[in-house]
């Protein structure tokens, strides 16, 4: 009699077990993936450590505007700037403070200042001019870095100018930023061009041409005097002629340099008056925070990046037949 055969069964698991056994398949695969991520984090946190930390000093302007459509549109003349329809004193100072002329002066400044040359670092005290700060081989690379560390802005509706300076010290950026404004003032001070500015120089030229004319007349009139003292009561008519056109010239060479003295006083006071006042609003801070780099963000992305990474690896047969299966729907 045969013997009976045992059929030997699998007998299935609880979902609760399955859901374990997933769920600790998940959590292994997650660490492992979670390494990867902290492992570049820190790789990327260590190299940004040996990056020393930037310092953002701002100033704020506002310049006054001024009678006669301000003296700042014609500081333009003195830099060779176009402005078509009278442009705001803003604007204009905008293009001073972008302009060569103004950082190629700032870069032969010189600054006493303490920075570290990494996080760690100790201070260093240097005393140098920006331009051997800034370590370029020539002036044109120079004033390309300068642009990347000085930023100017301004606000259309309330024509506030702000200025900001950026550098790995904190007494750097204070002193560039108002160095800057110093600058500023003394260009549009000493090499705008302002209407009355033109109207002074042209009567100072014509003031002095004038008394030359009115000593000639007068040393005339005086030599004709000596001979003829009384000429008015002389016979001849045309001793009495010559007397009285002398006379009334010297009156008249008298009366215009009087004239023009008086309008060269008026247009030294519309030179003041037309030119821009600058209200600085607030100088140039000490910054005690620093501006970059931001380190915890960069780590932060660099950790999900690596996460990223490192799934994409382990299942990248997963992903290309998810895109190998979509790329045969479409098609």
């Amino acid at each position: 009699m045969p013997e009976p055969t045992l059929s030997h069964t699998t007998q299935p698991q609880p979902p609760l077990q399955v859901w374990l056994g997933h769920l600790q398949k998940g959590w292994s695969q997650f660490r492992r993936h979670l390494g990867i991520g902290l492992a570049i984090g820190l790789l990327t946190g260590i190299v940004l450590l040996l990056l020393p930390n930037q310092y953002k000093s701002e100033t704020r302007i506002l310049p006054a505007e001024q009678r006669g459509g301000g003296g700042a549109g014609y500081a333009a003349a003195a830099m060779g700037l176009s402005i078509p329809g009278q442009e705001s004193p803003d604007a204009v100072l905008v293009d001073i403070l972008n302009s060569r002329t103004l950082r190629e002066a700032l870069l032969r400044s010189r600054f006493r200042f303490g920075i570290r040359s990494w996080y760690f670092g100790a201070t260093e005290t240097r005393e140098q001019s920006l331009y051997d700060y800034l370590g370029k081989r020539n002036l044109d690379r120079a004033v390309k870095a300068l642009q990347k560390r000085i930023s100017v802005s301004r606000d259309i509706k309330t024509k506030l100018i702000t200025i900001s300076v950026e550098t790995e010290s904190p007494q750097l950026s204070q002193e560039v930023a108002r160095q800057v404004v110093a600058l500023l003032d003394e260009f549009v001070s000493s090499r705008a061009r302002t209407r009355g500015g033109v109207k002074a120089a042209f009567s100072e030229k014509r003031l002095v041409e004038a008394r030359d004319e009115m000593g000639r007349s007068e040393a005339s009139f005086h030599a004709f005097l000596e001979g003829n003292r009384n000429y008015l009561l002389s016979s001849d008519p045309a001793v009495r002629l010559k007397g009285q056109r002398l006379e009334n010239d010297f009156k008249l060479r008298t009366q215009v340099v009087t004239t023009l003295t008086i309008a060269h006083e008026q247009a030294l006071i519309e030179e003041k008056n037309d030119m821009p006042i600058l209200n600085v609003l607030d100088e140039g801070n000490l910054p005690i925070e620093k501006s970059g780099p931001p380190r915890s963000l960069a780590v932060g992305l660099a950790v999900a990046l690596g996460i990223s990474m490192s799934w994409a690896i382990a299942n990248w047969a997963w992903i290309s037949s998810k895109l190998n299966s979509n790329r045969g729907e479409t098609v």
